[in-house]
């Protein structure tokens, strides 16, 4: 579905225009044409195709969606694959996609899975008629740094969900669920990460070297855009490390105590062993045994095994096995 269609000119906006007059504005100098849709079907992938003459190859990856974040370019145009990483339920990620196609003049923006739109970004690039004016790749640059700016919230919730798991390892019982949240967490982060790295590693062509020729004049906000990937990518990969130390720190918590309750288990049967020693000694069916006949031979082998018991009882104790 077509969400906008809007035509400027000189950094200006000049009026929403219907699909029929995109190419009347694309003919006017110093003008471009900046339309946005959500889940456009093949009919109006097609009549876009027609309209800014996109290459084949870009509109069947728009259509097909899933693809890998990345930059392709087309002779004087670029394709440009981002992924939206939201916040559902708490700390539920929900990633969507955005195609964008970029020309000199004209962007079209493709959202897929995603339901939070761009209109923010629209807002404010028109209240900069002078950075507007750069054209299609200011606007490129616009979604670009808007994309990224919504994973540091993700980042910061991922972030204080890994302080609570923390503070949950050392306070409390240790349980399997406690390592199977840290494996869920660690699971997030590979997400977004998944979806961090090759932004950074595509970004980095369109403010050094061979720069496209619709990013020539928007090169230092592309820097920008490519120093907050760097520090997002950072940030990824030291709360990573931080939840793989959490979950060996876990595993061994869990050793520990197991080894505790298995010499608990230990120290006890062996005050339960002797008293079973010394009884079954003298429950064999022998006549010849001595002290059989003797009559403080019950009271004597009951003391004996109160007495060994009591010293074993304060070994362990002191031990810290009870």
């Amino acid at each position: 579905m077509l969400v906008n269609c809007v035509a400027y000119q000189k950094g200006e906006k000049v009026a929403d225009i219907r699909r029929e007059e995109i190419g009347e504005y694309l003919k006017r100098p110093e003008a471009f044409v900046w339309v946005a849709m959500f889940e456009p079907d093949a009919a109006e992938m097609t009549e876009m195709q027609h309209q800014f003459g996109l290459h084949e190859l870009a509109v069947e990856d728009a259509s097909k969606g899933h693809q890998r974040p990345k930059i392709e370019e087309y002779g004087n145009s670029l394709f440009v694959v981002l992924h939206t990483v939201d916040l559902v339920e708490g700390t539920e990620l929900d990633v969507g996609e955005v195609d964008i196609f970029v020309g000199p003049n004209y962007i079209l923006s493709v959202r897929r899975h995603t339901k939070r739109g761009f209109s923010d970004v629209r807002a404010r690039c028109e209240t900069e008629p002078n950075l507007l004016q750069h054209g299609s790749g200011f606007v490129l640059y616009a979604l670009m740094d808007s994309v990224v700016d919504r994973y540091f919230p993700v980042l910061d919730a991922l972030s204080d969900e890994q302080e609570r798991l923390e503070e949950a390892i050392f306070r409390g019982t240790l349980a399997r669920s406690k390592v199977e949240a840290l494996y869920d967490l660690k699971r997030k982060l590979m997400t977004v990460k998944h979806v961090v790295a090759p932004l950074l590693e595509a970004v980095g062509k369109l403010y050094g070297g061979r720069v496209p020729q619709v990013c020539m004049r928007s090169q230092e906000y592309f820097r920008d855009v490519y120093d907050h990937l760097g520090r997002i990518d950072q940030l990824i990969d030291g709360l990573r490390d931080m939840v793989t130390a959490a979950m060996n720190v876990t595993v061994s918590l869990i050793q520990l105590q197991e080894n505790d309750v298995t010499k608990r288990l230990a120290a006890y049967a062996a005050l339960v062993a002797v008293p079973t020693l010394i009884a079954g000694i003298y429950g064999m069916n022998f006549k010849q045994i001595p002290e059989l006949e003797w009559a403080y031979g019950y009271p004597m082998a009951l003391a004996v095994m109160a007495g060994i018991d009591f010293w074993l009882f304060r070994r362990f104790r002191r031990a810290g096995w009870l």
